[in-house]
């Protein structure tokens, strides 16, 4: 008999071609990171990904740059029994049957409880739209149920 295990997941997006130390720090030990677009750097695609797995999608600002096939406008996915659909503009979310929604381009940080799915807006890192001040969201995960999910100031 095997027992599952709790996987973190981190959300970020809004980059926008600087990653931080505090953000680097916070992300080491995720199991997955999810980005909302606007990375606007191949080189940090790539070391998002030397830190763990990363599913990303195109911000409005990525549109020169080339991350590979996988990264594309939106982007749906399954992992650890919850599905995802994600996009850098609330209104181009893949809705359709998803658990978590995710998406950026605001730069504030926003968690909203949508019937039998939430809305993540990790806020951004780099450059924070609010008193609050650099935000990630982290979510806990296990046997498709969310454990817990928290917008985390750096």
């Amino acid at each position: 008999m095997t027992t599952a295990m709790t996987k973190r997941i981190d959300i970020i997006s809004d980059t926008h071609g600087h990653l931080s130390d505090q953000l680097l720090a916070a992300l080491e030990g995720a199991d997955l990171i999810v980005h909302a677009g606007d990375l606007t750097s191949e080189s940090d695609y790539f070391e998002l990904r030397a830190i763990a797995p990363m599913r990303a999608v195109l911000g409005n600002n990525d549109w020169y740059y080339d991350y590979g096939p996988e990264v594309k406008k939106t982007a749906r996915f399954t992992y650890e029994g919850l599905t995802f659909g994600v996009a850098h503009y609330r209104e181009d979310v893949p809705l359709d049957g998803v658990d978590v929604a995710v998406c950026g381009h605001t730069h504030r940080p926003k968690i909203v409880n949508m019937g039998r799915r939430v809305l993540v807006n990790p806020g951004s890192p780099t450059y924070p739209r609010t008193m609050q001040g650099p935000t990630i969201a982290r979510m806990l995960v296990r046997d498709g149920e969310i454990l817990s999910l928290d917008i985390i100031n750096l």
